[in-house]
């Protein structure tokens, strides 16, 4: 690793451990920017939309970093730290059945109203729409991350590593919708 790599990341670790909130939430829009700069390119955008890369950012900043922390301290604090795979389990099935939910209800609402800027009516008619099919396809994805998650990283690193994993996701959703999209080869 280059010096200047290793000093970054030191420098990052140094951050995480003395400002872990801070840190997490920067990290979150960080890798929210990302998320959504690639997924624009894909869809062929050809100059960014610098407001709606914004809003993301912010949407990640303010919640989803923040929201992780306290949600895994949390989650360790109910189950007293412990990783025994009956706890690991309890753990992926109490945050699949409360705070999935309520991440993907939250984000749509929030792309719809304020990226998009559509009226109430248009958002919860798209939600009543889409919000089954974005629950179900994270019930069968994300599961498998939350175990990892909890069975193998430590704590101050599991926002990071979920909000990781999410940005690849995200990228992986955009290619998949861009390959459906494309005329078919003979």
């Amino acid at each position: 690793m280059s010096s200047i790599a290793k000093k970054g990341l030191q420098q990052y670790l140094f951050q995480l451990q003395q400002h872990p909130l801070r840190t997490k939430a920067i990290t979150a829009g960080v890798l929210s920017a990302v998320s959504d700069i690639t997924a624009q390119k894909l869809s062929g955008i050809q100059k960014l939309q610098l407001r709606r890369l914004l809003l993301k950012v912010i949407f990640g900043v303010a919640y989803l970093g923040p929201f992780g922390h306290f949600l895994h301290i949390i989650l360790d604090r109910i189950f007293k730290g412990k990783k025994d795979t009956k706890t690991v389990a309890k753990k992926v099935l109490l945050e699949q059945l409360t705070s999935s939910p309520w991440n993907n209800l939250l984000f749509l609402l929030y792309y719809g109203a304020v990226v998009e800027g559509r009226p109430w009516r248009d958002v919860k008619t798209k939600i009543k729409k889409d919000y089954p099919s974005v629950q179900f396809a994270a019930w069968t994805f994300w599961p498998v991350v939350g175990w990892v998650n909890h069975q193998y990283v430590p704590l101050q690193f599991r926002v990071i590593f979920h909000s990781v994993i999410a940005c690849c996701w995200g990228i992986f959703l955009n290619l998949k919708a861009k390959s459906l999209s494309l005329p078919k080869a003979n």
